[in-house]
């Protein structure tokens, strides 16, 4: 079995050599020190928050959508490209801060930067509620994404922190609920608030919950990567340790102002440019991304055109997604990991990450399978039932998707699994930010129902890629490793 995917105490001499490496000397860890061997429900507390973080950033994502129609009106807006990136310019703000927030975690600890994050993605939306125009709301949403991004791209090192590689289909899936029923449920809260007190408090209900957030962040979540772990116990080995040392709220490693952070910046990056692998995946998924974005910032329009439902009905039209998404949730967590462990007994116990990737070849049928059946059963007004199907299908395409493509990432890049992570997170937030905007102008130039088939060819034709890494993606994983 490769060393990379081998047991905790085979990962916590790997580690300790790592921290040797910036200075610091290696000393024998403790097993208690391993996060992977904390009691099992404080490694899901600490999932669950994570997953919290993650639920309540896309939620900001897209709880104005629904309320697009009330800000134009206040601020004598009649672009739709505004409009479109009135919600799309938060997931802006996600493509910039996962690039920052992931390399920085793995050198200055998980916690302490989500800990800094999510306090400036509270303070930003106090500053949409109070914004005096279009375009300082579009720059204060900007910054909220900077800050609400960090738990996206971390959130994969936090899994390959705790839990072993034949335990991470779960812990993925689980922890996947947060970032995939957010932005589902945004648009919901978000039609009836700003329906019944205006779009402003839309934004006030997302400063308090997220105030709420840090506060349950900064008290209750703890340091989980390994590396920081043992560093940080080194450098205050033999001194006492006060109240915020306990919080882990201390500065960075001894040695790592000695680290090119640029460089770690840049690696995310890397594993886009430098890998066929990882280049095609976050290809692919980022198209998914930017489906489901194009999706969110239309569906209250063609549902109140097409069906002459109010703003908050409409908003309920997006728990079809929420149902996939629950459905994909509940079938992939309770495969993935039964689907490696079988592989493993079967092949001399060797772990290969691109087993998980068989399963999207099915699930990536149903992407070009419901828009056909979303456009052309909206643009006939069908039974509403009808459409509201093509959406179920499509969140569980998605979920078939993307639970098996981070999971195979944190597997075949254990050790960088935040920087891989963000790698796929940034590439698909730059097509969520920017797809949507082709949706109100190809939905009018073909219609419902051609336009959605024109997206729905696209997706079919990237089909053959979760094939082909599944194929051979292990060899070229070997043949071209990424020069981190």
């Amino acid at each position: 079995m490769d060393s990379k995917e081998t047991a905790p105490v085979s990962r916590m001499q790997t580690q300790t050599h790592e921290v040797a490496a910036v200075d610091i000397e290696a000393e024998e860890p403790a097993i208690g020190d391993d996060p992977r061997s904390w009691q099992l429900g404080r490694k899901w507390l600490i999932l669950l928050i994570a997953s919290w973080l993650c639920l309540v950033s896309p939620l900001a994502s897209s709880m104005v959508a629904p309320a697009t129609g009330l800000m134009n009106a206040e601020f004598h807006n009649d672009s739709q490209t505004l409009t479109t990136f009135t919600v799309s310019f938060f997931i802006l703000g996600y493509v910039v801060g996962s690039l920052i927030a992931a390399p920085l975690s793995e050198q200055y600890g998980r916690k302490v930067i989500l800990d800094i994050t999510t306090t400036i993605f509270a303070i930003w939306q106090l500053a949409c509620a109070l914004a005096p125009n279009i375009t300082s709301l579009l720059i204060f949403r900007l910054f909220a994404g900077l800050g609400g991004s960090a738990c996206l791209s971390i959130g994969g090192g936090i899994v390959s922190d705790l839990f072993d590689s034949d335990g991470r289909g779960t812990a993925t899936a689980v922890f996947a609920l947060g970032p995939l029923l957010g932005p589902v449920i945004g648009p919901i809260i978000g039609g009836f608030l700003s329906q019944k007190a205006g779009w402003r408090w839309i934004f006030w209900f997302l400063f308090l919950l997220g105030t709420l957030t840090v506060i349950l962040q900064v008290a209750v979540s703890r340091e989980t990567n390994l590396r920081v772990i043992l560093a940080r116990k080194h450098a205050f080995k033999g001194r006492s340790l006060s109240w915020w040392h306990r919080l882990d709220w201390y500065g960075p490693v001894e040695g790592a102002k000695d680290v090119d952070l640029m460089q770690s910046m840049l690696r995310p990056w890397k594993f886009i440019f430098t890998s066929p692998i990882t280049g095609l995946l976050c290809l692919y998924s980022g198209f998914v991304y930017g489906l489901l974005y194009l999706l969110l910032t239309t569906i209250t329009t063609v549902f109140v055109a097409q069906y002459h439902w109010s703003i908050g009905i409409s908003g309920l039209s997006y728990i079809a997604i929420g149902i996939g998404f629950l459905l994909g949730v509940a079938l992939i967590g309770s495969t993935s990991d039964r689907i490696m462990v079988k592989y493993a007994k079967r092949h001399n116990g060797e772990a290969v990450p691109e087993v998980r990737l068989r399963v999207c070849v099915y699930y990536s049928f149903l992407i070009p399978i419901s828009f056909v059946w979303y456009g052309w059963a909206s643009h006939q007004q069908a039974f509403w039932l009808a459409p509201i199907t093509g959406l179920v299908c499509f969140g569980l395409g998605m979920i078939g998707i993307f639970l098996p493509v981070q999971t195979y990432m944190i597997d075949a890049f254990p050790e960088y699994a935040a920087s891989s992570t963000a790698a796929l997170a940034s590439s698909r937030n730059v097509v969520g930010t920017f797809l949507p905007l082709a949706g109100p102008f190809l939905y009018e130039a073909l219609g419902l129902g051609w336009g959605n088939t024109l997206l729905a060819f696209v997706a079919l034709a990237l089909i053959p890629a979760p094939y082909f890494i599944a194929k051979y993606g292990k060899g070229l994983r070997l043949k071209y490793p990424i020069q981190i």
